[in-house]
């Protein structure tokens, strides 16, 4: 119901879902960080700030050339920056709207472009932080939550910097310009509509926010009633079986009911606040317009006057109702910048950017070695997984690994790809410590086969080059012919170009193995991992798979995980591990042969089945 309701409210109320951050100088200090991304377009930044407020101050203008025209059309100069003429102002007011016209195309501009690249910039280095932090950051985290750190918080962080903070400044130059324009063109009506405005707009402040509550709590009800309906739809079958119809319409009709009614108690609200804007903010404007008049009759003022004064008020007050608003979008975008440097701060692995020729400095020729290697998930200190685990592998050897399900097989493969480091202990290549590699140099010499292949959704032949991204068209495939895969890859009518869907899902299992293998052929590891790479397979498809990968292992040192024992009788070495102890070594005959092992038990049992 929960993931239900999730997906239904994301894309109503995925801007009010965004938490607010508190603005301090601690928050600012954070913000300044991001900031620090716009460095290198500063230029045009500074520059459309300039046309920004240039654009702003020249907007203050035009009431000034409305209330010149109406008082130039009654014969009264009531200004002397104005020409006495409406012809004289017309014209100034089309000189000055050319310009207006030139700087706000410039502005805009200029600050989409240093927005976009700004951004761009703080994407790239989030993703590829992201992909470069370590295993253990993500086995404690959500793909959705990461995934929104990308997408929804950046986009808040976008959206303030193209157009909040350029809008808080324009608000800001029209609030100051405008009250001071009002000053001067009356002091005694400014006064009388800064006591009742500023009264007005908190008060429809506070009125808006108590009606979105009530908005937000009927549509989390009615997300609830639609979560109902796809359940039991998606059920359907056990509802009839179950002979449920009549409680599941009970329970929908009483879901309903309840959003009917909190949507009858917001649509009070709404008339009242309706009210409210009708009599208390139109009331006042026509008091101060009354009071104008009554000043004009005085001849305190002009028509032409009047008029200006209230389009300048009606610039303040836009300016102060939209302030609220653009202050919480940027509480949003410290909110957001917060989560986004929560990354950033990360310590990653040992990765270049621009580090994408996959070069081997350090070639590892395929030994391997565990020395009193002890390990547990910093996730889940209190489980020790490896327990002083000590074995070797050869340049060449077929080593296999065996044992219970949660015995540490899957840890020692991640191990070796140094996923994760041991607690304590040692893991040696080809004699020397792994830290004396770099992660790039280890991982380009180790592939997996893994049970469960992941595919990307592009074409089959970009995932067998994901092993090799420089791969020429011949080497895709001979790698392909010696998986045991261009004769299925040729059946399909675009071929190499054939779309496999996202993870791989319009490619049965045993053909995902089979590009798998093809991938890791093409990488031409000195280490390879086979993680129950035929365990759910049929058996026409585990002989395909056992073929192409009794090729991939020729000439490679070969770590196998496997619980069917049947694959691994030709293997140089076998490891039972239990408890992430090693209790057992040797040859298939050899323990065998030992009646009380562990090996020879699981033998017998799988022989039996």
């Amino acid at each position: 119901m929960a993931r239900g309701r999730s997906t239904l409210n994301s894309g109503n109320r995925q801007k009010e879902e965004l938490p607010k951050a508190q603005i301090n100088r601690e928050t600012l200090k954070n913000i300044s960080k991001l900031l620090s991304y716009l460095r290198p377009y500063r230029a045009k930044f500074f520059g459309a700030m300039f046309f920004l407020l240039l654009s702003s101050l020249v907007g203050l203008a035009f009431p000034s050339f409305i209330g010149g025209l109406i008082d130039a059309a009654q014969g009264k100069a009531t200004s002397k920056f104005l020409p006495a003429s409406i012809q004289g102002i017309g014209l100034l007011a089309l000189l000055v709207l050319f310009a207006q016209g030139f700087v706000s195309f410039f502005r805009i501009l200029w600050f989409v472009q240093v927005a976009e690249r700004s951004l761009a910039d703080i994407r790239r280095d989030t993703y590829f932080k992201l992909i470069t932090l370590p295993m253990n950051f993500f086995s404690n985290r959500r793909v959705g939550e990461l995934n929104s750190r990308i997408s929804a918080d950046l986009s808040q962080i976008q959206d303030t910097l193209t157009t909040t903070l350029a809008e808080m400044t324009r608000q800001l130059v029209l609030l100051i310009g405008g009250i001071a324009f009002l000053a001067i063109i009356s002091i005694k009506l400014t006064l009388s509509l800064l006591v009742v405005l500023p009264v007005l707009i908190v008060v429809a402040i506070f009125f808006g926010r108590f009606i979105r509550k009530i908005s937000r709590k009927a549509q989390d009800k009615l997300a609830e009633s639609n979560t109902i309906v796809e359940e039991t739809l998606q059920g359907i079958a056990n509802v009839k079986a179950f002979v449920n119809e009549s409680f599941e319409a009970g329970r929908y009709s009483t879901n309903i009911r309840e959003v009917a009614n909190i949507a009858i108690t917001g649509a009070k609200y709404r008339g009242l606040f309706a009210s409210f804007i009708v009599f208390g903010l139109f009331g006042a404007i026509v008091a101060v317009v009354a009071y104008g008049c009554i000043l004009v009759s005085h001849n305190e003022l002009s028509v032409g006057e009047l008029f200006k004064f209230a389009l300048y008020a009606a610039f303040v007050g836009s300016a102060m109702g939209s302030f609220p608003e653009m202050y919480a979008n940027v509480q949003r975008a410290v909110g957001a910048s917060e989560r986004v440097l929560e990354i950033l701060a990360e310590e990653g692995e040992d990765v270049s950017i621009n580090d994408t020729e996959n070069e081997i400095k350090q070639k590892i020729t395929g030994e391997i070695a565990f020395e009193h290697v002890n390990f547990h998930y910093p996730s889940r200190t209190e489980i020790e997984v490896l327990k002083d685990v000590s074995f070797e592998a050869g340049r060449g050897q077929r080593i296999a690994l065996v044992g219970p399900s949660g015995s540490g097989k899957s840890t020692t493969a991640a191990l070796i790809l140094q996923f994760y480091h041991p607690q304590s202990g040692i893991i040696l290549f080809d004699g020397k410590p792994a830290s004396n590699f770099s992660l790039t140099d280890i991982r380009n010499q180790v592939a997996i086969v893994p049970q469960d292949v992941l595919l990307f959704g592009g074409t089959i032949r970009e995932n067998i080059a994901y092993g090799k991204l420089k791969a020429s068209e011949d080497e895709v495939l001979r790698a392909a012919e010696r998986a045991n895969a261009h004769e299925f890859i040729k059946s399909f009518p675009e071929g190499y170009d054939t779309i496999v869907g996202e993870r791989g899902v319009k490619l049965s299992g045993g053909q995902r193995q089979r590009i798998a293998i093809a991938r890791a052929l093409l990488k031409n590891p000195s280490i390879l991992i086979l993680d129950e790479a035929t365990s759910s397979l049929d058996s026409e498809s585990e002989r395909l798979v056992q073929e192409a990968l009794e090729e991939l292992m020729k000439n490679r040192t070969s770590i196998i995980i496997a619980h069917r024992l049947s694959t691994i009788r030709d293997a140089d070495k076998i490891i039972v591990l239990e408890k992430g102890k090693v209790i057992e070594s040797g040859t298939h005959d050899e323990l065998v042969s030992n009646e009380k092992g562990l090996y020879r038990y699981l033998s017998q049992l799988q022989f039996e089945v």
